[in-house]
Order: C-alpha cells, then sequence, then structure tokens
C-alpha cells in the first residue's frame, strides 16, 4: 500500500494527537501539524503576500495571528515535501477545507466522535506537576508518588468555564468541516469514547479498509 494521505478530524480533548502518533508510526507518514509547520517554516518569504509582515515569524513574535492565507501556504509547503501523511489541527474553517481541496487529494478523512460532555470530563480532569510539566489526569493517568499528587495544578486553561468555550469555538468554526466532508460522502467516524487502544484498532481497520 502507498502511504496514505489522512485528515484527522475531532475536538480538543477527542484524541487526536495520541492517534495521530500511532497512525505516523504505523504507516511511516509524516504528522503534519498547523503548528509544527508554522514553526518550522518561520522564515518563510510571503512578501509576495499582501500581509503585514513579511515571514510568518513577525505574526508569530508579535503574539498575532497568522492570516489564513499564510497558514494555507504554509500547510500546502508542508504536504508537497512528505510523501504520505497524518494532518491534524487544518482545516479549522470551511475555506481552509476548500483550500484543502486544491493542494491534495486525500485517501481518508476521519472523524473522533465525542461527545462534549466526555471531552469536558477529560478536559477539566487534566492536572500538571509544576515542576516536570507533566501531565496527568485525575482519573485516567494518576501520579503513583503522592508527594507529585499534592502538588499538581489545574492550568488556566482547563477549567470548566475555557474547556466549554474553547469547544464552543470548535463547534462553530470546525462543525461545518465535519459536515463538509459527510455531505461529500468521505467523512469516517471513529467513537472516539471506546478505550484508546479500541480506538486505535478502529482507526487502523478503517485507514487499512480506505486506502
Amino acid at each position: 500500500m502507498a502511504q496514505p494521505r489522512i485528515l484527522i478530524l475531532g475536538a480538543p480533548g477527542a484524541g487526536k494527537g495520541t492517534q495521530s502518533a500511532n497512525i505516523s508510526d504505523e504507516f511511516d507518514v509524516e504528522h503534519v501539524t498547523t503548528g509544527d509547520a508554522l514553526r518550522s517554516n518561520k522564515q518563510m518569504d510571503i512578501s509576495d503576500m499582501d500581509t503585514e509582515y513579511d515571514t510568518p515569524g513577525e505574526y508569530m513574535d508579535q503574539g498575532e495571528l497568522v492570516p489564513d492565507e499564510v497558514v494555507n501556504a504554509i500547510v500546502d509547503e508542508a504536504l508537497s515535501q512528505a510523501d504520505g501523511f497524518v494532518l491534524d489541527g487544518y482545516p479549522r474553517n470551511l475555506e481552509q477545507a476548500e483550500e484543502l481541496e486544491d493542494m491534495t487529494d486525500l485517501d481518508v478523512v476521519l472523524y473522533l466522535d465525542v461527545s462534549e460532555e466526555e471531552l469536558v470530563h477529560r478536559l477539566t480532569g487534566r492536572r500538571m506537576d509544576p515542576e516536570t510539566g507533566e501531565i496527568y489526569h485525575v482519573e485516567y493517568n494518576p501520579p503513583e508518588d503522592p508527594e507529585v499528587e499534592d502538588r499538581l495544578e489545574q492550568r488556566e486553561d482547563d477549567t470548566e468555564e475555557t474547556v466549554r468555550e474553547r469547544l464552543r469555538v470548535y463547534r462553530e468554526n470546525t462543525e461545518p468541516v465535519v459536515e463538509y466532508y459527510d455531505d461529500q460522502g468521505t467523512l469516517e467516524r471513529v467513537d472516539g469514547e471506546q478505550a484508546p487502544d479500541d480506538v486505535w484498532e478502529s482507526v487502523k481497520e478503517t485507514i487499512e479498509d480506505a486506502a
């Protein structure tokens, strides 16, 4: 089988990072994320675009959002350099989904389907060890050392109010992308509420069947 070109969709907390790493290892494809692509192309010359800055890095240094057209160009560049890939974190809106059509032909579009309450449970249960930066979960992955457990902190990003707002923004912007692929008949839904190993089995089978 040629190296597949895979898009993985899902809300924050759905497990995209874990499954993307599994896909990358199993199918020997590159894990392309918008964050990594931006960081590795910080000095890309975008002076021919009608943008405020001449490189993506200048937006990042100013703490500003990188415009869609720049993100599109960077993702296009990253995908053109990969034989096969799992794309994670893009497209975030319908315009980007339409751009992606022009960049590449996807073999599989995966959607990790997880209910909002389960996502809230997963994300609000995350805790960080301020001394090591390690991430734990109060239920799924608690630390073995009681001392570590006592010093764990909840990050501001993981409070219920913030989590629900992140999910609202996701629904508003990215759910139309899910519907876009569903309407095309290319979306493969995977039950993301199974145990991680079972999710991986479903993901693997779906890719093998489709690619």
